[in-house]
């Protein structure tokens, strides 16, 4: 069963009868209660004790983000500055929401979608929250394939993309700690500018700006194989045809038994990768030059928090890091008992996931230092984000390890497994609202319609392993699940909770769950500061909004097109949704006194506490 034995002295109904005893290993249903409705708690499935939901709550919440865009995030926008607009967002949005959403899943004991019954003119941010959950899907597992492609190529004794003799590299290919031993020199032109010249190998007079390196070439023209632009699909590469199929035939096996499965497959998923990370950050900190990266991560610039950017990406990091409006946190949550302290989780949860972020930055800056140092150039050149830290800079750095293969192979391993919990979660929360909408249809084959989805989204994710591949990831990256979707949407969570299903209201269904009222900021935040930040930060992001690119390359007018038509499948759901459900709904009172009909919560109270009594007496066979 789920754990937490707090909030035992909540007013919670006990419902009628009483319990039966029953041998272990038996079903044991609460007398006067249907067997239909014990055969339903049972088909859900809860979680088999306390301590999975919370490793499922890791694994969810800690993902490649917290590795691969929260550091640079830092260094980049003032270093231990940036902690400063980072926590106002934790504690202003981060945390009211996420507590918010396993909570609101928790007491309902539904997905994303059945929850906003609690209000039904709400529904549309379910269905928001569903649609950025299946373009995330798509996209998100392309990254897992490309790790897992460079995991298996570091299964060598010597790693492919450390010398320029392969079928891949071009003449001008020079391996960057090898470059300042090259015969150089510069010419002047005109009496204006200057040009820098090279002799390498069999060539003489090569520009600088024309020499290539092999960890860049393995990346484009071996892994990649990258076309010129969007336009110019290619082939489908095979090779992460099959590692993005291995990757989807992981997160099928993690979740298809149910959570009670789940619970076991997070014991691994979601520690081993802190096993890894304090391997990488033992030896991060050993090499010569970390102290300058770990300087350049933390050393705070106080003038860049000026730049509204910052802000923006500060607010961006955090919906992102604590996979807020997605319907995991809502799907997980809704398999705990009813009684379980969800309070307490959740601020432990959030402790946990920005203290992950930021020890990250020691394991990746601690390497960025020690890469500047070898190849004498300053920090920042070496740092790096998103597929540029993974793919080009941390592969560059460990050429120069002893036994480069091993630390290779552990950092891919770790971004494995960093990345695969998070999406089987993010699939969870996915099916999970599907399910629970449609459950006379799906509840008995969830098995096959898990596989459906797999399937399909395989299929549609082939469109990212093409050699022009990496632009649709791109477009997908900018626009399915841009930062303005996730604040546009925690904008809108925030307000149907504090203004429309009211925060009074709200907080005496918590105390009935953990048996006290929480602490009053968060009620200030979900009514005031929370709708008022993330609407701020989303107007600033529609205002600011520059079109995306990848590297140089341009993409054309009518892919930014699609790009938006793709953003507004999710931000355009819950206002569509609610104007529909506005103009099929009779009534005969005033447009106000309508809406406020619809907004009515549709709960019976009484089912929903005796359901969850129920569950907590229902002994699921293993």
């Amino acid at each position: 069963m789920a754990g937490g034995d707090d909030g035992k002295n909540a007013s919670v109904d006990t419902g009628p009868g009483d319990l039966e005893m029953a041998p272990f290993g038996s079903t044991v249903v609460r007398k006067g209660l249907s067997d239909e409705h014990a055969e339903s708690l049972e088909a859900r499935g809860t979680w088999t004790n306390h301590f999975d939901f919370i490793l499922s709550l890791v694994g969810n919440c800690i993902g490649i983000g917290n590795v691969w865009r929260f550091p640079y995030l830092c260094y980049k926008n003032g270093g231990g500055a940036f902690l400063i607009p980072y926590l106002f967002f934790v504690l202003c949005a981060g945390m009211p929401l996420y507590f918010m959403e396993v909570a609101l899943g928790q007491y309902l004991g539904a997905g994303s979608l059945t929850v906003w019954k609690i209000s039904p003119i709400c529904k549309g941010i379910g269905y928001a929250a569903v649609i950025m959950a299946f373009w995330l899907n798509i996209y998100y597992i392309i990254v897992l394939c490309w790790a897992l492609f460079y995991f298996f190529m570091s299964l060598s004794s010597e790693l492919p993309w450390g010398n320029c003799n392969n079928w891949w590299n071009q003449a001008t290919c020079i391996n960057p700690y090898e470059r300042e031993n090259l015969s150089c020199w510069t010419e002047m032109y005109n009496m204006t500018y200057n040009q820098t010249f090279c002799d390498i190998k069999n060539m003489s007079r090569v520009l600088v700006t024309d020499l290539t390196d092999p960890i860049k070439e393995f990346w484009d023209r071996r892994a990649l194989q990258i076309s010129p632009g969007i336009d110019e699909p290619g082939t489908i590469r095979w090779e992460l045809a099959l590692t993005l199929l291995l990757a989807w035939i992981m997160c099928y096996f993690c979740i298809w038994k149910g959570v009670k499965w789940t619970g076991k497959v997070v014991y691994f998923t979601a520690l081993f990768p802190y096993v890894l990370m304090f391997i990488l950050f033992i030896r991060g900190v050993t090499l010569p030059g970390a102290g300058t990266g770990i300087k350049y991560y933390l050393i705070p610039d106080m003038s860049k928090l000026k730049s509204i950017r910052v802000w923006m990406e500060a607010c961006s990091q955090v919906g992102w890091s604590y996979a807020l409006v997605l319907g995991s946190l809502i799907a997980l949550g809704s398999y705990n008992k009813f009684d379980n302290n969800c309070y307490r989780d959740s601020m432990l949860l959030c402790t946990i996931n920005s203290g992950t972020s930021f020890f990250a930055g020691f394991v990746i800056f601690s390497v960025v230092g020690f890469m500047a140092e070898q190849q004498k150039k300053p920090i920042s050149e070496v740092a790096a984000s998103g597929p540029g830290l993974a793919f080009l800079a941390y592969p560059s750095a460990v050429l120069q390890l002893p036994v480069s293969p091993l630390w290779s192979a552990l950092f891919f391993l770790m971004f494995v497994m960093l990345g695969l919990d998070s999406q089987f979660c993010t699939i969870e929360g996915f099916i999970t609202a599907i399910v629970d909408q449609w459950p006379k249809y799906l509840r008995k084959n969830k098995e096959a319609f898990i596989a459906a989805v797999c399937i399909l989204s395989y299929f549609i994710g082939l469109t990212c392993v093409t050699q022009g591949g990496m632009y649709v990831f791109q477009l997908l990256d900018s626009y399915a699940a841009a930062g303005m979707c996730v604040i546009g949407l925690m904008c809108m969570e925030s307000i149907a909770i504090g203004w429309l299903i009211g925060v009074d209201r709200w907080q005496e269904m918590i105390k009935e769950m953990i048996g006290y009222y929480p602490f009053i900021w968060w009620r200030i935040c979900w009514k005031y500061i929370t709708p008022f930040v993330t609407f701020t930060v989303f107007i600033l992001n529609l205002i600011m909004w520059e079109n995306p690119k990848y590297v140089n390359y341009e993409f054309p007018t009518y892919i930014h097109v699609i790009g938006w038509l793709i953003s507004l499948t999710t931000l355009l759901s819950p206002p569509i949704y609610g104007l529909w459900l506005f103009l099929v709904t009779p009534g005969t009172g005033t447009w106000k006194e309508r809406v406020m009909a619809i907004a009515r919560p549709e709960v019976d109270w009484e089912a929903v506490k005796n359901k969850h009594n129920s569950a907590n007496d229902v002994i699921i066979n293993a």
